[in-house]
């Protein structure tokens, strides 16, 4: 199995504690650091244009992706939220590679520590576990 991680640039101090939840469920699940590719993209918003390449490329078993959009004074946030959500889904469906929603949309900074913090709260975990639950059901399991 290999899998790749989209992460965002923007907001980096909470994707990097992501990306480390990430790359700690690999590690214990027995996935080696040679079958892990880290993509570091822009902001969330390029997050899709990567996953889709890298889904593309048939040398993924998932594609991981990781970000933070904070909540602003504008509505600015809710535009990209849903149009990073819905294009990753989208990805998922098109290409048959699962594609996992690790992007926070937290109110505040404060929210989106508590989501990255080194525990089982982390989303980064998260997506990575459903990453792989779907690769064993999907490549194991239908």
């Amino acid at each position: 199995m290999k899998f790749a991680i989209c992460v965002s640039k923007f907001n980096q101090q909470i994707s990097q504690r992501l990306l480390e939840g990430s790359l700690n469920s690999l590690k214990k699940n027995g996935i080696e650091k040679k079958d892990i590719r880290i993509v570091w993209v822009p902001g969330s918003y390029e997050i899709p244009l990567a996953a889709l390449k890298l889904a593309q490329s048939k040398k993924y078993s998932a594609i991981i992706c990781l970000g933070c959009v904070l909540k602003g004074e504008t509505t600015h946030n809710e535009h990209i939220a849903r149009a990073v959500s819905s294009a990753i889904m989208e990805i998922s469906l098109k290409t048959g590679v699962p594609v996992t929603f690790g992007v926070l949309t937290p109110n505040n900074r404060k929210q989106a520590l508590a989501r990255s913090e080194k525990n089982s709260a982390n989303k980064g975990t998260e997506a990575t576990e459903a990453a792989l639950e779907m690769v064993q059901l999907i490549y194991h399991g239908l």
